[in-house]
């Protein structure tokens, strides 16, 4: 058989002298080109910290014990330390709003430019705090430190610039022993970033983080996933020994309804400076607590233009709570409607009615947006358009239950001949609805539920029956009692405490 072979041999250029590598400590100093140029001259020097760089960058030259040249480093004191969350690094997404906020919250200490060497020329406290300083300084700020490596990438004998610096890691922790790494392991991906150099040459760079730590004993990482298990589960009955087991529930035969809507916005009408006022009607059987407000009025918004329309976003929050009552089992005949007008107030106080609309509570429970069309009155001839235009004033309804047939109605046909409306605008609802109830069982009912559960127990007696029950309640008992005894005893300790209210 005949031997095979390749022809196509390819060929590559290497170089060898690019390739650095280097042993980074914690919080480890290695200076770049350009500080080396920088801190030689002793009059740049502001800070303490900047005069000992001046030192130990004299030594180095002086010894020629340098063991860098391209990877230095950012420490966690250096002035440097605020801005690099801010430079280019290929591959990551751009820092956000309060990204740039702890950044510059982490370091505030390093601003502060003191007049010796005990008092702060900053405010320690500020007793008349801006809304702007509050919003400015309103920002979690944990103790972290934070350290950069970083890498020169100019070409050989161009070192020392600072745009052709940059971002390699991003490295931080505190000290609960929480490190944070900026971009992660490649964990056998693809390279991170490819950066091309700018210059004649056009280098290419591509970024690989690999972890080459000690791999954890399987002993160990099993006692450290039972340790994190049991963790959980502790954290867990402590939770559940929180909430408890009580929750507040109606008496039986009634529906607990609990509406918490908001009013989004209303589009489509015809003047600005829009206010919507609402009231809630409740049918037969139907209540509400005492001190429950069934109406109310939002603010005056005016419209922006959106599309083609104009709107108002209102963003008006508002709550109910109705109960239902009924001694039999059956569906629910009629649920409560909310009925709003929309109004208008310019400059000049003219009053207008912008329309009128209706919306009845959802049977589902859930989230609901819902947008209401609205009508109007219209009161045909010129006089009336005028008035409305010149000096505001509508035709208005004398009772606004009159949007869809009013609950007071007892007849069988509504009619509205001869009524004239217009359609206008619409108003936009987001609604989170919520029932709770407890079944309604009378006393012949729950006997005859009883004996179901009886019968159906087979071969046992009715003493029997109530004697196996109580047995799995005893069981169901002991077990409780052991789960709590397992428990810290700080936990217990806190449970049994009367729950904090807060005043703020």
């Amino acid at each position: 058989m005949a031997d095979s072979w390749n022809t196509d041999t390819g060929e590559a250029v290497y170089r060898s002298r690019d390739v650095e590598e280097l042993v980074v400590g914690w919080q480890e100093k290695f200076f770049s080109q350009y500080e080396m140029e920088l801190f030689q001259n002793e009059a740049v020097c502001q800070t303490p910290l900047d005069r000992q760089y001046h030192k130990e960058v004299k030594a180095l030259n002086r010894n020629k014990s340098r063991r860098n040249n391209r990877i230095f480093t950012y420490t966690d004191h250096d002035r440097y330390t605020n801005c690099l969350l801010f430079h280019q690094l290929v591959g990551c997404s751009s820092p956000t709003f309060l990204a740039e906020r702890m950044a510059s919250v982490r370091h505030r200490r390093q601003d502060r430019h003191t007049m010796d060497c005990s008092i702060p020329k900053s405010k320690i406290v500020n007793w008349e705090p801006t809304e702007e300083f509050v919003k400015s300084s309103h920002v979690v700020n944990n103790a972290m430190q934070t350290m950069h490596i970083m890498a020169d990438l100019a070409p050989p004998g161009s070192l020392g610039q600072k745009e052709n610096e940059c971002l390699l890691v991003t490295i931080k922790t505190d000290g609960n022993g929480t490190v944070i790494l900026k971009p992660d392991f490649n964990k056998g991906k693809e390279p991170y970033s490819r950066i091309v150099t700018e210059g004649e040459r056009r280098e290419v760079w591509r970024l690989t983080v690999e972890n080459v730590s000690t791999a954890m004993k399987p002993d160990d990482k099993e006692k450290e996933q039972n340790m994190y298990k049991d963790l959980y589960v502790r954290h867990k009955d402590y939770l559940n020994s929180l909430v408890g087991q009580d929750f507040e529930m109606p008496p039986g035969g009634i529906l607990r309804y609990l509406m918490n809507g908001e009013i989004i916005s209303a589009k489509g009408f015809e003047y600005d400076n829009l206010y919507i006022h609402f009231f809630m009607e409740l049918p037969n059987n139907w209540s509400s607590l005492p001190f429950q407000s069934l109406s109310g009025v939002t603010q005056t918004c005016r419209t922006k233009t959106s599309g083609k329309e104009n709107v108002a976003y209102f963003s008006f929050p508002f709550s109910f709570e109705t109960f239902y009552m009924s001694e039999k089992e059956k569906s629910i005949p009629q649920w409560p409607v909310l009925y709003f007008k929309v109004l208008s107030l310019d400059f000049w106080q003219r009053y207008r009615t912008e329309g009128y609309g209706y919306l009845l509570f959802p049977a589902i429970p859930g989230k609901h947006i819902i947008t209401c069309h609205t009508w109007r009155p219209l009161q045909i001839g010129t006089v009336s358009a005028l008035r409305r235009f010149f000096i505001g004033g509508s035709p208005e309804l004398e009772d606004n239950s009159y949007v869809r047939i009013p609950g007071t109605f007892k007849g069988e046909r509504l009619s509205r001949f001869g009524f004239y409306t217009e359609t206008t605008g619409s108003v936009t609802f987001n609604l989170h609805c919520m029932q709770q109830a407890r079944a309604f069982v009378d006393a012949s009912m729950l006997k005859k539920r009883r004996q179901k559960v009886f019968d159906q127990l087979g071969g046992f007696s009715q003493q029997g029956a109530v004697c196996t029950i109580l047995e799995a309640f005893q069981r169901a008992r002991t077990k409780m009692q052991e789960a709590r005894e397992s428990l810290p005893r700080d936990l217990i300790s806190t449970t049994s405490q009367p729950p904090f209210e807060s005043s703020a």
